[in-house]
């Protein structure tokens, strides 16, 4: 087995290590997200957690982890009468990304169960975290199917397969920790409101931290076994401390003053639901018992939501996660009432894994402040500007005819757009495909292990052949040549790249406003739709990839925000790096279907002697390609010219207007995007 980095040599990110801390004490707590940048040893930190939690009593031979004081009575291993008990260590698990639903959940011998009526059960990675931690790395980018299956797990502290009369279900009640890089994208609301609590990590700017996270990184890879000697005493300090707070959690009182403190900062915040006050609830009753106390303070709760509700409080992808202090403070004075007395030898401060962790002078340690402490980094007499008031760059072709980015117009509900077509993609809710979940549509012969049993039509292959098989009984005999897996049609999520006109032509305020609404919107609709989004800008003389392709549709929206108007119309050059962008994404994704959406008023200035000509020599290419495309007509006023229309037919798809995009008299834009292409095909 390998050497885990310790817990307690990670240096700085006194937050996380606070929140994983509290859900050892409390594993009720609900769990940690980890949002943050890559590189800031997220995945560090949660690893070394699992060598820190107690050990845990289980049935011998069990392989679903059951208590022996507590047998579960449902367990697929038992019953458990008069169990003979042992001890280990906490398991982490780590789910990959790319799992598949048996995997997770478990797999059952469809083949045994119909012929021979046993359950033969092969337990999946939920059964193997039961009473420890699943660890899921980079958990936004998760299938849906198997989020569905954590939720279901998460909220009914078991897991249940059912497959054709089949059923089999074992607990799986386990410590949820995800990380993740928010530039990849976000979690769907349901997730994330399952994570009891939240943190953002990042690189510290401190050069004597940053130091310091290099000396120790390099003398663990140098001598891991060494290096964690180094750290064994306070390692076992700490799992005293777990200990001992675990044991006093069940003594710690959480009164009324407290418990109105926490109601009232998640009305004060609108939180949904009532998750957010539970949470809060038992993650300031870990915080005392953290700190050896045995009431709730008003520094408990404010710690608490801190942790808990900057997750809640997102609307939609485009609002950054966050709470606004002053506010909170507010809120817990205005409801503020008896602080209960501490003892003044007490430590007031839940602090992080105690005195003489990372960060303060242990094994090689140093002395190094915590991330935000100790001396600011000397300053060379420039003030420094904050990441909103940091200057965009200019983007290539700009001139003296640039206008400076205007606001969005407020988005809107969209029409759906789809690719024509069965396509086989990842799962999503955008255009029809084959997966693995969805509507039944016919059978086939399974390629590999059988996942999604036809019933009757196994049935229908079995029957001929009962009496060449030596059938006397009332059961089916069945082979494996009589298996049939059953084919389904669900959605999938499609690659939507944008392709956006900024230049003078789009440039009247109003109308960019208007247009920058409609993008958003889109993005909006992307995002609930599970697609990857990208984003091309064309104007002066250039295109730009201002956005690759990504399932971050909040990163796309914020180079939307920034995006500066004026120049030419260089359409040609918009429509060719598109097809450049496209032409890369199949060879990396070739199952993931592309939708081209170009928003432009059809004018083409610039990008040669003929900009029209080449202009419809550049969508031909996407036509030709069978591409997907809409063109969101933007000209406006009384006397249009039609070009944008112009354009869709070469590019073989539709158009469509900013006013038609949302209103009801287009609920047949889709069947129109199919009809066209069909026609242009059969041309």
């Amino acid at each position: 087995m390998s050497t885990r980095y310790p817990f307690t040599a990670v240096v700085g990110m006194d937050d996380l290590r606070l929140a994983l801390l509290l859900n050892a004490v409390s594993p009720a707590v609900g769990g940690v997200l980890v949002r943050g940048e890559k590189g800031t040893a997220k995945s560090t930190a949660v690893r070394a957690l699992a060598d820190l939690l107690p050990v845990v009593p289980v049935v011998a031979g069990c392989r679903f982890s059951c208590d022996p004081s507590s047998p579960d009575a449902g367990c697929p291993d038992g019953p458990h009468d008069a169990a003979h008990g042992t001890e280990r260590s906490a398991r982490m698990v780590e789910l990959p990304v790319g799992a598949s639903e048996d995997r997770l959940v478990g797999a059952l011998d469809i083949e045994k169960a119909l012929a021979e009526g046993v359950k033969a059960f092969e337990p999946g990675l939920l059964a193997a975290a039961h009473r420890g931690i699943l660890y899921v790395d980079e958990v936004n980018l998760l299938s849906d199917h198997l989020i569905d299956h954590l939720l279901d797990a998460a909220a009914m502290g078991a897991s249940h397969v059912e497959r054709e009369g089949v059923s089999v279900r074992h607990a799986a009640r386990f410590l949820l920790v995800g990380t993740m890089n928010p530039e990849e994208g976000e979690l769907r609301p349901q997730l994330l409101d399952r994570f009891g609590l939240t943190v953002e990590v990042a690189a510290s700017r401190v050069p004597e931290q940053r130091v310091e996270v290099v000396r120790r990184r390099l003398a663990f890879e140098d001598d891991p076994a060494a290096f964690a000697a180094r750290w064994a005493g306070e390692e076992a300090d700490l799992r005293e401390r777990i200990i001992a707070a675990r044991d006093l959690l069940p003594k710690v009182v959480l009164g009324d003053a407290a418990l109105l403190q926490i109601a009232a900062t998640c009305a004060a915040f609108e939180v949904d639901g009532m998750r957010a006050d539970i949470v809060m609830a038992r993650a300031a009753t870990a915080l005392a018992a953290w700190a050896g106390r045995t009431e709730v303070t008003s520094e408990d709760v404010r710690q608490a939501a801190l942790l808990a509700l900057p997750h809640r409080r997102r609307r939609n992808p485009f609002d950054a996660p966050g709470l606004d202090e002053d506010k909170l403070d507010e809120t817990l004075e205005q409801f503020k009432g008896e602080e209960p007395q501490t003892d003044p030898d007490e430590d007031p401060e839940p602090d992080g894994p105690g005195d003489g962790g990372p960060g303060d002078g242990g094994p090689g340690g140093g002395g190094i402040p915590p991330q935000g402490e100790g001396p600011a980094p000397e300053s060379d007499g420039v003030p420094e500007e904050t990441p909103a008031e940091a200057p965009a760059p200019a983007p290539q072709g700009s001139g003296a005819g640039e206008r400076a980015a205007v606001q969005a117009a407020e988005p809107f509900r969209t029409k759906m757009l789809s690719v024509p077509g069965l396509g086989e993609g990842a799962a999503g809710r955008r255009s029809r495909a084959r997966t693995e979940h969805g509507r039944t549509t016919g059978a086939t012969r399974p390629r590999g292990a059988l996942t999604k049993l036809h019933l009757a039509a196994t049935v229908q292959a079995a029957a001929p052949h009962q009496r060449a098989r030596g059938r006397t009984g009332p059961g089916l005999v069945v082979r494996r040549d009589d298996l049939r897996q059953a084919t389904r049609e669900g959605r999938e999520g499609n690659l939507v790249l944008f392709a956006v006109d900024a230049s003078g032509s789009m440039a009247a305020r109003q109308r960019m406003s208007a247009v920058k609404g409609a993008v958003l919107s889109l993005l909006l609709d992307a995002y609930q739709r599970r697609d990857k989004v990208g984003l091309i800008t064309f104007r002066g003389r250039t295109a730009d990839l201002a956005l690759p392709p990504t399932s971050s549709v909040d990163a796309a929206a914020a180079r939307l925000e920034k995006l500066p108007t004026g120049g030419r119309t260089p359409l040609s050059a918009g429509l060719l790096k598109a097809h450049d962008v496209l032409r890369i994404e199949r060879l990396r994704d070739p199952s993931r279907r592309p939708l081209l959406v170009v928003v432009t008023d059809g004018r083409a200035t610039g990008g040669g002697a003929d900009p029209v000509a080449l202009a419809a020599r550049a969508a031909r290419l996407h036509a030709a390609e069978g591409t997907a495309s809409v063109v969101v007509d933007c000209e406006t006023g009384h006397v249009r010219l039609g070009l944008a229309g112009s354009l869709a037919r070469e590019l073989g798809g539709t158009a469509v207007t900013l006013d038609e995009l949302r209103a009801d008299s287009i609920a047949g834009l889709v069947r129109d995007v199919q009809a066209e292409q069909t026609t242009r095909r059969a041309a």
